[in-house]
This record gives C-alpha cells, structure tokens and sequence, in this order.
C-alpha cells in the first residue's frame, strides 16, 4: 500500500463523520482512510451508541486511525438536545487533540447537524451509498444532503449511478468506484485449508459475502436453493436491519455469520461460485458492489442480479453473469461451473489490472488537492475584495 502525498502545503488532520462501525466490515471508509493515516492524523466520528451514566467518547485506535465513539444516556431526549450534547463532546475533543486545519470528510449529510459550526480547510463528501433510500432512513436525509452539497469542496461518488445521479446538483462531483486489494483477495486463488465450519458442507459451493440486509433477495435465493437442492449455499456476513426470522431455511443455505476481512479468501477459495442475489428495489438503485472486483480477484466466476453497476461495466464485459430470475440465475450459475477457468480468470485479471485501492486515493488526492487550492484562491481574493471595499469606503469618508 502507497501513501501519496496530498500535494498541500500544511499539515491538515481529517476529520471524517460516518454512519458505518470502523469495526462492522471492512469497506470503502477502511480502505481509504487507512491510507491517509499513513501519513496524517484521522479522526473517524462513528453514530452515537446507547449508555447509561453522563455523555461521554469511546475512543479506541484501530490502523493509526482513532476511533471516535460517542455514548449518550437513553433519557437524552429530542434531536436537539442530543445534536447540542454531541456537537459539545467533538468541540472538546477537537479542542483537547489540539485539531486546528483539518479536512471534514461526510459519510452521512446527518452529521451536518452537529458539525455545521466547524470551520475545516476542505469538505469532503464521500457519497458511497444513497442513504435516503435505505431502510429506516431519517426523513430528513435529503434536507441535510442538499445543506452538504452546498457546502462541500469535492465531491466523491461509490459508482457511475451514484455520479450520475448527483452531478446535476454540485460542479465538482467525480465518479470513484469501490475498487479492490488484488493480492489479498488473490490469495483464494491458493489456499490449502478449508475453514473449519466449512469444511463439513458439500459441494458445489456458491457463496455470497457481504452484509445480509434489505438489499438481498431472499425468494430468489429460496428458489434458487429449492431448484438445486444438492446445490449448498454459503452466506457469510451480519444480519442487520431485518428480521432473521425472514430468512430462508434450508438444508442446503449455510449462514456461517460475519468473517473477519483477513478471512475471506480462505472462505472464497473454495467456493465454486461466487453470487451477487441483490434485490432490484430503491435501496440497490444505485449501489455499487465493492465485492464484484473481490470475486474476480479471488479468481472465481460471479453470478449477480441485474444491479446497474455490476451491468456496465462487468456484464458488458463478459466478467459477469447476469439473472434475476430463479430458472436464468440457476443456468447462469450452471454455466459458470462449467466454463473455461484460464481464459475467464485472464479476462479478470487484465480488467484487475486497471484498478486498485491506491490508484483510487492517488487520485481522490489530486482532486482534494485542486479544490484546496481553489478554496484558498477563492478565499483570498474574497479577503481582497473586502480591504479594497473598506479601502474605497474610507477615502469617501476623508473626501466628505
């Protein structure tokens, strides 16, 4: 992993407000500002947890990254006095951490609520999903991003539907796919063992790794399950946001609950299939699989639902096939058992080739350093502006 050099002249600390656990799955949040760590101070702000005694900061370090977790007590009522209480604990933890310049770097537009005061040197938006399409998302979700695009300096989408979606409402918006760590996940290409509450499952494997939630189609993978039963169904990753009790249950679907990132090649690599079963409905709308590099990577074929991100440019390509129904997704995933290894895995890996984690920071880096300096020239000629006024107001007033 490369750490490229921001191209600023100060020494700016980042500051980045996030919905997402540092701790729940390794993704795009970890991916990147594990990188800027490398050579800054990061603070990442995670949602408030539910504690009983006064307000207080967890603060934990994971990855030269300092992990900032606000517990408020469960009588703490009204979003008001719950926003005054958070915004509070962060002025004093900026305050005691002696953070001055920094980058603000948003997952969530509902931390404006608590850090609209803050005066950073760059704003960030790091749009890696369309939160107001999630389940259980606030009402007030697109009210707070529309305050967040008119403050931001640069904008960063997680997939062409998502730039697509927000160019028309900010004139610096840049299309920064989720992209892949090849060697890790090429590992699975030559793992030996067997993962222990694997082992015991039959075969062909088809495996699905990620978060278990709303975004899934279940009745697919029911049918799925129902057309092949000799077939086994590996799901890995936590249930969140819906009732595990919906899930399906059968002999042959294996939930084997969350791994640990570092764990997963080992799981893949002996999978015969790798699935994508994502429900087409508002909340994958505009989702951009981060595990569809991961797969290639790991060196299996990939079977996904008919998600625009994984169309173009995976399914144009060939890397992909794509189904939605029980009948095409069960002879596409036939088909993928049976195609040529060498000259899928070759086709991956010239795509694999033209994309990385670190070439997705170098630029992200370039970007953030030209909206720096637009910001400062902008400033500066604003400060300008205002002497030459006060300048032009006094000689009126000697000339009186």
């Amino acid at each position: 992993m490369t750490t490229p050099d921001l191209a600023l002249d100060l020494d700016l600390d980042l500051v980045c407000l996030s919905h997402l656990r540092w701790n729940f799955v390794f993704q795009r949040p970890q991916h990147l500002l594990t990188r800027f760590a490398a050579g800054r101070r990061v603070f990442y702000v995670e949602e408030p947890v539910i504690r009983e005694g006064d307000p207080r900061l967890a603060i934990a370090s994971h990855a030269g990254v300092t992990v900032v977790t606000p517990e408020l007590p469960s009588g703490l009522a009204g979003s008001h006095a719950r926003d005054a209480t958070l915004r509070h604990l962060l002025d004093d933890f900026l305050a005691r951490h002696k953070v001055g310049r920094f980058i603000a770097w948003y997952y969530t537009p509902m931390a404006l609520a608590f850090t609209a005061h803050l005066a950073p040197d760059l704003v960030v938006y790091d749009c890696m999903d369309e939160l107001s399409a999630f389940a259980q998302a606030p009402p007030t979700m697109r009210a707070f991003e529309a305050a967040l695009l008119l403050r931001a300096d640069v904008v960063f989408t997680g997939g062409r539907s998502l730039y697509e979606a927000k160019r028309a409402y900010h004139g610096n918006v840049h299309a920064m796919p989720s992209s892949v760590d090849v060697p890790h996940f090429a590992q699975a290409r030559d793992a030996a063992v067997d993962p222990g509450d694997q082992q015991s499952i039959g075969r062909p494997r088809l495996g699905y790794a990620g978060v278990i939630d709303e975004r899934m189609d279940l009745p697919l993978l029911e049918a799925v399950a129902d057309a092949r039963p000799e077939w086994q169904f590996i799901m890995l990753g936590p249930v969140v946001k819906i009732d595990p009790a919906t899930l399906p249950r059968r002999p042959n679907i294996h939930y084997l609950g969350p791994k640990r990132y570092e764990e997963l090649p080992q799981y893949i690599a002996f999978w015969n299939v790798a699935l994508m079963p994502f429900a087409r409905n508002e909340s994958t709308r505009f989702i951009s699989p981060t595990k569809t590099p991961e797969y290639l990577a790991a060196g299996k074929p990939v079977v996904s639902t008919s998600i625009r991100d994984v169309v173009r440019p995976y399914g144009q390509r060939g890397l992909v096939r794509i189904a939605d129904d029980a009948a095409p997704f069960v002879r596409a995933c036939t088909e993928a058992m049976a195609e040529n290894p060498v000259a899928r895995m070759a086709a991956a890996d010239t795509f694999l080739k033209t994309t990385s984690w670190d070439r997705t920071w170098s630029r992200m880096c370039r970007l953030m350093a030209t909206a720096y300096r637009r910001r400062q020239s902008l400033l500066r000629a604003s400060q300008a502006a205002t002497v030459l006024g006060a300048s032009r107001a006094a000689t009126r007033h000697v000339s009186a």
